[in-house]
């Protein structure tokens, strides 16, 4: 894809998310890398809503920004992803309403802040870490980030929201849009003793959909 089209793109699905009330305000951030090493990336203090493609944030392959106006304050969440994460070509943040409230609950194990509910959580998430509080834009968030080692697509930021990445930003979009959805099952159904997959419905779909789940992951031993 050109980097123009990419641009149109970006401002597509930011326009979508925000009009269906997945990140209020200015809230929210978009990147996407492009072929030369670079990455375009939504600005700061911008709404997804009203973006302007000639006003992204062009930054270089060492994230020096390069035209545009002044990047995300996240930038440094979004760069952990993409030094960690291969396959990443896009990450998308959210301050979308369930999974935040997800982020909040004291009994949600960082290894897995979902259990596997659903067969398109898991193809289009696998399995979500979740990490600390950090104040927004606080380069420490990286650290955190980098500490997963590249093994979850799918992030929650305590008291924060979502960060997903994906092999396209229609994917990242795709994934970020299930786990929301996911969250809010989880709070509805939450004290209802709701029934799981078991583990040998996650291993069917595993196998069949290629998903890989981290090492030792809860999903594959817990059923309910």
């Amino acid at each position: 894809m050109s980097e123009a089209k990419t641009r149109e793109e970006i401002c597509s699905l930011g326009r979508s998310l925000f009009e269906r009330g997945l990140t209020p305000g200015s809230s929210g951030n978009i990147s996407v890398k492009l072929d030369d090493g670079g990455w375009l990336v939504t600005p700061t203090n911008a709404s997804l809503g009203f973006l302007d493609p000639a006003r992204l944030s062009r930054l270089d392959a060492a994230g020096r920004l390069r035209s545009g106006d002044a990047p995300t304050k996240e930038v440094s969440l979004h760069t952990a992803l993409y030094q960690t994460r291969a396959p990443a070509r896009a990450v998308v943040h959210l301050h979308s309403t369930h999974s935040v409230a997800l982020s909040m609950l004291p009994e949600i194990d960082p290894r897995a802040a979902l259990p596997p509910m659903t067969a398109y959580y898991l193809m289009k998430c696998g399995a979500t870490a979740l990490v600390p509080y950090y104040r927004p834009g606080d380069p420490a968030v990286a650290d955190a980030i980098k500490g997963l080692a590249g093994k979850y697509s799918s992030v929650l930021l305590a008291n924060h929201g979502p960060v997903v990445s994906g092999d396209t930003l229609e994917a990242a979009v795709f994934a970020v849009e299930e786990l929301e959805e996911t969250a809010k099952l989880y709070l509805l159904l939450r004290g209802l003793n709701p029934r799981y997959l078991t583990p040998a419905q996650v291993a069917d779909l595993t196998e069949t959909f290629g998903v890989v789940l981290p090492e030792h992951s809860p999903h594959t031993r817990t059923s309910s």
